[in-house]
């Protein structure tokens, strides 16, 4: 039971890794060096430009720049634009993420995840990383009735806010991105939060 926490916790933090700022030379080691790298990333593992440039010019020159235009420039990753008539971001207190962030004492620098708002995707990525972590500790420490608050509190926030636009973020990217890694994130991530979503409502 605690390997799957363990396994949900991780696949968050990669995610959120992923999805919150342009990807580094250590990060992508650790994909794909991964066990599981061929069956989570099918696409980017057979992609010959891969291997055929350094890895500076494949991170800065072209996985960044798909980044830019799938996170900054062409798709808006931030949920207030998918949920609010106006379509316009809340980047302000007023952010209902950033009043339960602050109940969790979770904090972030919104520069280094490249975000005007805590309610980007790798943003709230991270927060479940965090509500799970939490859940563990609880376990950790046999209170089993706080264990199962922390894990309710990961399916509220799952419904209640990364689904209701992640979804949409997501196949856009899968269908806009340029680079094969963007594209296995994208149909990754979706597949991911749709087996949680099911993992979570079997167990309450």
């Amino acid at each position: 039971f605690m390997g799957n926490i363990e396994k949900r916790e991780s696949f968050y933090k990669l995610l959120s890794k992923i999805f919150i700022s342009e990807i580094d030379e250590d990060s992508l080691k650790r994909i794909e060096n991964s066990k599981e790298f061929k069956l989570l990333f099918p696409e980017y593992s057979r992609w010959e430009e891969r291997t055929k440039k350094s890895r500076y010019k494949l991170i800065h020159e072209v996985l960044n720049v798909d980044y830019t235009d799938i996170a900054i420039m062409h798709l808006i990753p931030y949920e207030s634009f998918y949920v609010r008539e106006d379509a316009m971001i809340e980047s302000g207190g007023a952010n209902p993420v950033t009043q339960i962030y602050n109940e969790y004492g979770y904090r972030v620098n919104l520069d280094k995840a490249r975000a005007v708002s805590g309610d980007h995707l790798g943003i709230e990525l991270g927060f479940m990383a965090l509500l799970i972590e939490m859940q563990k500790e609880a376990f950790r420490e046999n209170k089993s009735e706080r264990a199962e608050f922390f894990k309710k509190e990961q399916l509220r926030f799952l419904k209640e806010h990364i689904l209701q636009f992640a979804p949409m973020y997501l196949i856009n990217i899968a269908e806009q991105a340029r680079t094969p890694f963007y594209k296995d994130s994208a149909k990754l991530a979706i597949e991911f939060l749709l087996e949680d979503l099911e993992y979570l409502s079997n167990n309450e």
